[in-house]
């Protein structure tokens, strides 16, 4: 899409009273909000009609906007106030973003369930959905760690768009194919990102330029990481005078496989 054509698409974006709007983004992912509006040359997508919240992003990350149809309004009897106590939700609904910090709880608890290294886990968010809890791919993968709804049915999560099932079920889908993998950390972002079935029928890495590409852009990002923590305990053991104690290099939780 041209730059000027971008521009009148975010010129003409309106703000509907009911309607929802699904921003199509540069990455490849879906954001679903309820209106979009331009304030000072960046896009803000709107979670909600009435409230502030609301997600800012780049006028080059956005490709596209989309109306999202009005359901069928249904005529329904009057509710009791036991019927809507009833039907009014536990929890409110998650943030469009996770704070960093509520992102590391997620992924410390999910890591240690599975023995997963939390810096791995955060590798494969950041190239899956970029840490907005409603991402949604043009094939249907939803969530923090894009999870398919066949997926995450096997892996009993309800609520692919309810941060902490989200994660546990994608750390325990890592998990199993790193066992099947026998920690080949390659073959396993490889079937995670086309299918065991791909590897297993290539024998390896598919032959698919973005299966190639995701591999390489989780395996970096989860190398600098380590890179990084291993450069804070080594800081961490320096004496007040700058000597260093005497310390083991440290070492990944997931060993780093062939392709």
């Amino acid at each position: 899409m041209s730059a000027f054509a971008l521009a009148s698409v975010l010129a003409y974006g309106g703000i509907s009273a009911r309607a929802a709007e699904r921003i199509s983004l540069a990455n490849g992912f879906d954001l679903v909000c309820n209106h979009h509006a331009v304030v000072d040359g960046r896009v803000r997508a709107y979670l909600k009609a009435s409230e502030p919240d609301y997600v800012e992003l780049k006028p080059e990350d956005v490709t596209g906007f989309e109306t999202v149809p009005d359901p069928p309004v249904e005529t329904k009897p009057a509710a009791t106030d036991a019927t809507v106590n009833a039907l009014m939700p536990s929890s409110p609904k998650p943030e469009a973003r996770l704070t960093a910090s509520d992102l590391h709880q997620l992924l410390s608890r999910a890591g240690a369930e599975r023995n997963v290294d939390e810096d791995l886990l955060a590798s494969v968010v950041k190239a899956e959905s970029g840490g907005y809890v409603r991402a949604t791919s043009r094939a249907g993968a939803r969530g923090l760690m894009q999870l398919m709804p066949g997926t995450a049915q096997q892996l009993g999560v309800t609520d692919s768009f309810a941060p902490d099932q989200n994660v546990r079920g994608g750390a325990a889908y890592l998990d199993r194919l790193l066992t099947r993998y026998r920690d080949n950390l390659v073959l396993a972002l490889a079937a995670y990102n086309a299918g065991p079935e791909a590897v297993d029928r290539y024998h390896g890495i598919p032959p698919y330029h973005e299966t190639r590409v995701y591999v390489a852009r989780v395996v970096h990002e989860f190398n600098r990481r380590v890179a990084a923590r291993a450069a804070v305990q080594r800081a961490e053991v320096r004496g007040p005078a700058g000597t260093t104690a005497a310390t083991n290099p440290a070492k990944s939780n997931t060993e780093m496989g062939n392709e």
